[in-house]
Parts: structure tokens; sequence; C-alpha cells
């Protein structure tokens, strides 16, 4: 077992296991509170805070969540751009396709409209793409959110993947702003994701790259409007 491993030393397994169930029942409320009722603050920006405070005070390292430099950065790359293409390859020609059959289309966000063909816009959709949702959003779910699931199940690698469906059920209703099949995509989107962590070795940086991968090309792709 690594040191990355070793629960926090002055809690009994049980006490640390009660607080991880407590934390992860409030990322819950925080990610349904803001999404769907609206009445917490956005919940990236509190459990990208939260989750950074309980890593360091409880894990003791923020290497705990894979936020370290990975043994091959080509390995970690690979897996990322593999990622990326499978969701874009599943969201494009099978989830959206298929959803189509009994759910309104995906709502759009605004500013979609906005970055076609403005390259200031487009700019700063990057920034907010790699540093909001690529970095603040695999923070919070697949870092934090993930962990704490995973801590329910001693860490076990069985517990880890349950954690992945959860966790993606999850990110789905963080994107509950898209309307029903959006939710569906987003969660997909959310298991791609976590596959990718896992795979990577639990490594943060690849399922941050995948992120970015993916909301960078639908930025080109709103830019040039190759879809409309």
């Amino acid at each position: 077992m690594s040191s990355a491993e070793i629960p926090f030393p002055s809690r009994s397994p049980r006490t640390s296991r009660a607080l991880s169930a407590f934390e992860l029942l409030f990322g819950v409320c925080v990610v349904i509170g803001h999404n769907v009722f609206r009445v917490v603050p956005n919940e990236v920006i509190v459990l990208f805070l939260l989750g950074l405070l309980s890593i360091k005070l409880r894990d003791g390292s923020w290497f705990a969540i894979g936020l370290k430099r990975p043994p091959s950065w080509r390995r970690v790359f690979i897996i990322a751009l593999a990622a990326a293409a499978v969701r874009i390859v599943l969201g494009q020609f099978v989830i959206e396709p298929a959803t189509g059959w009994f759910l309104p289309a995906p709502v759009i966000p605004a500013i979609a409209g906005e970055i076609a063909g403005n390259v200031k816009i487009a700019l700063l959709a990057l920034l907010i793409v790699w540093t909001f949702a690529a970095f603040g959003e695999e923070i919070a779910y697949r870092g934090y959110l993930l962990r704490r699931a995973a801590d329910l199940g001693g860490r076990s690698a069985a517990a880890y993947w349950i954690g992945v469906v959860v966790v993606s059920v999850l990110f789905g209703y963080g994107h509950y702003s898209k309307g029903p099949s959006g939710i569906i995509d987003s969660g997909v989107a959310g298991l791609i994701l976590g596959t990718a962590y896992m795979l990577a070795g639990r490594n943060l940086w690849a399922s941050i790259l995948a992120h970015g991968f993916i909301d960078t090309f639908g930025v080109v792709d709103a830019f040039f409007g190759w879809s409309s």
C-alpha cells in the first residue's frame, strides 16, 4: 500500500468512511442544489475548493488523487486522446441520434452561438475550457468525489469502478441545463473520462487532458460552424 492510500491516521476506518460518506452526500447536494434547484453557488467552484482542502487534510497530499507527474506523459497523452475521440464519436453518431428518438435535442449553451467566426470569444471559451472545465471539473468530480466514493469500499479496484459510475451519473446532472438528452450525453462523457482516469493508473492528468481535448473540439466546431 502506498503512502497515498493510508487513511488519515487520527481517525478509525469506520469514522473515516463515515466522513467520506458525508462528504459525498454533501457533494450530491451541492451538484443538485446548483444545477437543478439553483439554490447554491456553482458546484465546480465549491467542490474544487472543498476537494483540495479535504484531500490535503485527510489524505496528506494532492498526489492522492493523481495530481502528479505520470511515469509516462506519452501514455497519458494517448489515453486522453483516445478517450476524447471515443467521446466525440459516441456523442455525435450514437448518443445524440439515439436519444433524439424519444427526447428533445440537447440545449446548446448560449456562448456557442457567439463563438462562430469570433476569434476573441473563441479564445475566451478556450481559456474557460482548460481552466474551469478541464481542470476545475476534473478535480471536483474525478479527483475529489470519486476518491470519496471509493473510500466507502475501502479504495479497492471495484470500489473505484463503482465510484466512476456513481460520479458519472452526478456529472450528468451537473449539466442539467442541457436537458434530459444532455444529461445522458454528459453522463456517458463522465464514464469515458473516469475510464481514462482509471486506465492511466488513477492519474488525473489523463482525464484533465481528455476533457480539454473534447471541449476544445467543441469550440473549434462552433467557431467554424461544422455541425450547422
